[in-house]
């Protein structure tokens, strides 16, 4: 998969970019702080959990011993990641560098794995509750309400239900993903079209990111909306949980977070209540869980005909950026590669790499078995029709001619070599064409020598 280039990947990042005195705030609670522990790369958890109980600075040098020879790479990446969360705090030495656990961080972590942890809000009663939706039904309409508001993102008119976010805030969650021209269409950028090659979690903290930015303008503590969402993701799924537990912040945003999927809202006779998804629940799990990964749908035959095994309407819209799609059966969408269709992708910014690893990536799996899972010939032809766009390359220029001597002409020529702006020139019929970077002095330069 490659880079993304638009931000934050989870919720590590948000946290990461917090002020030292929030950070504190947020260790001061112990779920937060096993949330923390639960995203760090596997060998920054092990530093963690090694130090968790050592009272006294630990040297570099021992932490170095900590990990194998050819891990160094992975080591630096650990102490850079907890440094930046200030989890550890360093002590410079005139001697040596030594690390210490944040003590507000260690304290809790240790208190909350010895006596456990207690969550401001108990499961509602099933006597009090209605009938609650069954696991593959949560399921279905967190996939649904995600799916309805990513498709609403990227392709307002194909929405099948808008979602109760206001123009104003689409607008802000589609900066950087969308990009609109006069009397246009918009169209999905670059970075829009890695936003829809990242799994689900990434694209949830992306969304998330901007809302609690946009919260944040409005008046609300960004600390205590990260740490509502870290709480969120320790409640049980499928259990219904009371409305009035929560701050009036907290019941504003859930009622946003329905419309992404991540709980659902039932309303009984004196109460209400929500229940959160696997998509809340997932929220601090690391983006390294393979376990996250979507099934693949795509087969892609030798003579560039697309076959897609779904009945999702955001699946047809991506497909469509790149392929022709050419009619859809209740669970079977039919298309092509096609070289006009790929050049309309390549207009828009998305490159033959993008088109590959998505191809690669949402493979069917009876094919994802097989190595290529994308037939060679054709991704060879998709790079060969991306560099066909690059053979040729555009520089705004001037052209000279009808030079009254030799002399000038020759000068001239000269110049331009000079001032490295030279492009092509034909000495016979003393023509030239130079770069329109420096049309103004050349303009001189013949203007001095006709003096």
């Amino acid at each position: 998969m490659p880079q993304v280039k638009i931000i934050a990947k989870n919720f590590m990042d948000m946290v990461a970019s917090l002020p030292a005195i929030k950070l504190d705030m947020l260790y001061r609670n112990q779920f937060i702080c096993e949330a923390i522990l639960r995203s760090m790369p596997p060998l920054a958890k092990k530093y963690v959990l090694q130090m968790l109980y050592i009272d006294v600075p630990v040297t570099a040098k021992s932490l170095e011993e900590w990990v194998l020879a050819d891990g160094s790479s992975k080591h630096r990446v650990a102490i850079d990641r907890l440094i930046q969360l200030r989890i550890l705090e360093v002590i410079d030495r005139k001697k040596e560098t030594s690390y210490k656990l944040n003590p507000t961080f260690q304290t809790n972590l240790r208190k909350h794995l010895i006596y456990g942890g207690i969550l401001p809000r108990e499961p509602m009663p099933s006597n009090v509750t209605v009938r609650l939706p069954t696991s593959e039904e949560l399921d279905a309409y967190a996939h649904e309400q995600w799916e309805c508001f990513l498709l609403q993102l990227i392709s307002s008119g194909q929405a099948e239900k808008p979602t109760n976010f206001s123009s104003s805030m689409m607008r802000i969650f589609q900066r950087g993903l969308l990009r609109q021209r006069e009397k246009e269409a918009p169209r999905l950028t670059e970075s829009g079209f890695q936003f829809l090659l990242m799994d689900t979690n990434a694209q949830l903290w992306y969304i998330i990111r901007e809302y609690i930015s946009n919260s944040e303008e409005q008046g609300v503590d960004q600390a205590d909306l990260i740490a509502f969402l870290l709480e969120l993701s320790f409640h049980t799924t499928g259990e219904a949980y009371n409305m009035n537990t929560l701050t009036d912040d907290q019941r504003a945003m859930i009622k946003d977070l329905s419309d992404l999927g991540l709980v659902k809202l039932q309303q009984g006779r004196k109460d209400s209540w929500f229940i959160p998804t696997k998509l809340a629940t997932n929220l601090s799990v690391s983006l390294t869980d393979s376990s996250s990964r979507k099934q693949g749908f795509v087969v892609v035959e030798t003579n560039f005909r697309m076959y897609a095994y779904s009945s999702s309407k955001l699946h047809c819209e991506i497909l469509r950026l790149f392929s022709r799609v050419e009619y859809q059966l209740p669970n079977l969408i039919v298309g092509a590669i096609t070289k006009e269709s790929l050049y309309n992708a390549f207009e828009n910014g998305i490159t033959a790499e993008q088109i590959i690893t998505f191809l690669q990536q949402n493979a069917h799996p009876r094919v994802a078995e097989k190595l290529p899972s994308v037939p060679e010939n054709v991704t060879d032809q998709i790079r060969l029709w991306e560099t066909d766009l690059n053979r040729v390359e555009m520089t705004p220029a001037h052209f000279y001619d009808d030079f009254p001597s030799r002399d000038v002409f020759e000068t001239a020529s000269d110049f331009a070599r000079v001032h490295c702006g030279l492009l092509w020139e034909d000495a016979k019929k003393m023509r030239m064409v130079v770069k329109a970077e420096i049309h103004m002095l050349m303009r001189e330069q013949l203007r001095g020598q006709n003096k």
